[in-house]
């Protein structure tokens, strides 16, 4: 039987039915699946180094014998670590593992048996490691004489050398030597319907592998096929060696274009669909956004005046405007929506501003109302702790057009709140959002224009993807007057020394946060957590008012909890990261973070901004463990360097990857099955130019040598929008 891309992989020679499932499990259906069953990485054999040369962070081969295999139980849970302990003539590196990769892998070391490790050198307590390196039996069948090997996902029950031997099968039969699949059935069809059959690519199997983009594209992008590139990153040439290694060879620099293409395409197809929408148009009307300006108590900065143009130039087109205005924590996002909001007020519209949390809520309502209400705009709140009768009584008037700007969290995308004329919508932190709720609210008015601000800044590359449908707005200037904050890293020896610093801003009228990683003590980590440390604090320091917040309590606990602390009836508030976004206290000047090396730089700096916000000075302690690795301590370097969010989130992203930044809108942006937001940002830039390129000169992708990509852009828009 001729195979085709879409033969279910158990009909390849070597599967079968056992090992067919086994493969569906892992989501590899077809033999085209199998094929996009891309190397994780590659082991060089010919530069296999000794042990004491070894470095830290080097992605490194080592010939070594085992000398001892072993367990050990992880604290005081039920998990277990396991040890593979190599040397060669120059010295030993422990191999650690903290999960089993498949069943029996371990028992295949036997003491004095040679061995090949790859993977990254790391280091832990002083000492040189591998931490889940892939080893390989010398000798063994499946330790195959390639010289450039591919090193795939381990998967329990398939061992590698069995998965490179089926690659190769599905290599030779759709690459090597393709047949045309449709051989069997077309043999009985008419010359008619023969030549039907040819021009219907969605009826007939594909013969082999298909390439997906246009000759153009491949020709003015440098790229080569997908059928050559396919093979090449399975069975790699020698000359090439090093460029595979890094992840720049021809075949993977076309495979992360493609992976790149799909996902912009669908951006700009959703960006062009925005520009074909009607929406209310407004005029501009700038008196009373004049107005609200001029009684500030202080003038705008020059990027957020920037940003404020741009959002009200988009205002007066007749599409909808889908914007994001990203800025740092501080720098006076809020502002900006609300003038935004005063601008739609004047040409007849209301506007709703949804927030992620009731505290968030609460300070926009309180904030709003006080600038726009003197100004005849009416401010409403709307959210879940308001009794039945109070809601509807705010639903009444949102109805009836008396209320012009709504503020609320997801109360908002209720089915009984109906707008009378909802011209704008602003998310406030889009990260904490799904795109159905995001729908839900913007599907309340008819195309409203549409407003997002994030205080967590995106890098470059992020904007690009997740971002890549909105048009981007970047307010880079803070207010001036205010001081940095002081970051310190301490570690616990200098404990009672931090804690005499906070007495002492305490004793001069301020306040302070302290943070911990864990709500209650747990068995399987040796932390602080916020509950054991509550009372402990309480203990030690009896003149001083603690209050505990974490994530478990009721919303009425939480929310009282902090309107107390805001009024300064507590001096310490006890917390665990639940006070990470939007929180306002001006007068707490003191942020201590404990276990800081367990948050990212993400997190440690939405922490950190949650002091600074008044005109006292402020201060940011992380307090560290001595069993520090070495990201921990960039990542605390990182954040006693600077204070600028968008260094820190470039940092971040190149630690841990874009999936830190992204939530349910984007599920999927991280599963590239090779491309890389870091490392491949150039490839990224073309898939995007292409991809706007490709809907200029064909926007319905109609064309003959377009169909392959019209196909590939409905599943890509299915996989992302359900």
């Amino acid at each position: 039987m001729a195979l085709s891309i879409e033969t279910e992989v158990q009909y390849l020679k070597g599967v079968g039915p056992k090992l067919g499932d086994l493969l569906r499990r892992r989501g590899v259906s077809t033999v085209g699946d199998l094929l996009e069953w891309f190397p994780r990485g590659y082991e060089d054999r010919r530069a296999a180094r000794s042990i004491s040369t070894l470095e830290p962070n080097e992605l490194v081969s080592i010939q070594a014998q085992v000398i001892n295999v072993r367990s050990m139980q992880m604290g005081r849970s039920h998990r277990k670590m396991y040890e593979v302990l190599v040397g060669d003539s120059t010295g030993r590196i422990s191999c650690k593992y903290f999960r089993v990769p498949y069943k029996g892998y371990f028992e295949r070391f036997q003491v004095q048996s040679h061995v090949r490790v790859s993977g990254k050198v790391t280091v832990y307590r002083g000492m040189l490691q591998f931490s889940h390196p892939d080893i390989h039996l010398i000798g063994a069948e499946e330790d195959d004489q390639d010289e450039l090997l591919p090193l795939y996902t381990e998967t329990e029950g398939l061992r590698p050398g069995k998965l490179r031997k089926i690659m190769a099968q599905a290599i030779n039969e759709l690459i090597d030597h393709p047949q045309d699949p449709n051989a069997s059935f077309k043999k009985d069809l008419s010359q008619k319907e023969d030549a039907r059959w040819e021009r219907n690519p969605y009826k007939a199997l594909p013969i082999g592998v298909p390439e997906s983009l246009p000759q153009w594209m491949l020709e003015k992008y440098e790229l080569t096929s997908r059928s050559k590139a396919l093979k090449e990153i399975h069975q790699p040439p020698m000359e090439l060696g090093a460029k595979y290694l890094e992840f720049r060879s021809p075949a993977q620099k076309r495979i992360i274009f493609e992976e790149f293409f799909w996902l912009e395409l669908h951006l700009a197809a959703i960006k062009a669909g925005v520009q074909k929408e009607k929406a209310h148009k407004m005029t501009g009307r700038l008196e009373l956004v004049d107005q609200v300006r001029a009684s500030l108590p202080f003038a705008l900065t020059g990027a957020q005046s920037r940003a404020l143009a741009e959002v009200l130039e988009d205002m007066k087109r007749a599409h909808p405007m889908h914007r994001l205005v990203q800025g740092d924590v501080g720098c006076g996002k809020t502002m900006v929506a609300l003038l935004a909001s005063v601008f739609a007020n004047s040409n007849g519209f209301q506007s709703a501003i949804m927030v992620p949390t009731e505290i968030l809520a609460e300070q926009h309502f309180k904030n709003a109302t006080k600038l726009l209400e003197p100004f005849g705009i009416k401010v409403a709140l709307l959210t879940g702790q308001l009794k039945a009768k109070e809601k509807q009584i705010v639903h009444d008037e949102i109805a009836a057009g008396n209320v012009h700007l709504i503020v609320g969290t997801h109360a908002l995308i209720q089915k009984e709140v109906s707008f009378d004329r909802l011209g704008l919508v602003i998310i406030d932190e889009q990260h904490r959002f799904g795109v159905d709720q995001r729908n839900q609210l913007k599907s309340k008015g008819v195309s409203p224009h549409f407003l997002v601000m994030t205080a967590t800044p995106i890098p470059r590359t992020l904007a690009m993807t997740v971002y890549g449908d909105l048009d981007v707005s970047i307010i880079d200037e803070m207010p001036p007057g205010r001081s940095p904050i002081v970051t310190r890293k301490v570690f616990d020896s200098k404990r009672d020394k931090v804690y005499g610093f906070m007495r002492e801003q305490i004793g001069k009228g301020r306040q302070a946060y302290i943070v911990y990683p864990l709500v209650e003590e747990s068995e399987a980590m040796d932390l602080k957590d916020a509950v054991s440390e509550f009372d402990k604090l309480k203990f030690k320091f009896p003149d001083l008012r603690f209050a505990l917040l974490h994530g478990k309590m009721k919303p009425v606990e939480k929310e009282e909890i902090m309107r107390d602390f805001r009024a300064e009836k507590y001096h310490c508030l006890i917390s665990t990261t639940v006070i990470e976004v939007g929180v306002d206290v001006p007068n707490a000047n003191i942020m201590i973070i404990e276990h800081a090396e367990r948050f990212g730089l993400s997190q440690l700096h939405q922490l950190r901004g949650r002091v600074g916000r008044g005109e006292h000075k402020s201060y940011c302690v992380l307090m560290l463990s001595y069993a520090l690795s070495e990201e921990g301590r960039f990542r605390a370097e990182i954040m006693e360097q600077t204070t600028d969010g968008f260094k820190i989130a470039e940092a971040d992203l190149e630690l841990r990857g874009p999936g830190e930044f992204l939530g349910r809108r984007q599920s999927g942006l991280t599963g590239f099955k090779m491309a890389n937001l870091v490392r491949d940002v150039g490839l990224l830039q073309d898939a995007r130019k292409a991809a706007f390129e490709i809907l200029k000169v064909d926007p319905q992708l109609k064309s003959q040598e377009h169909q392959w990509v019209n196909k590939k852009l409905l599943e890509t828009q299915k996989q992302y929008l359900g």
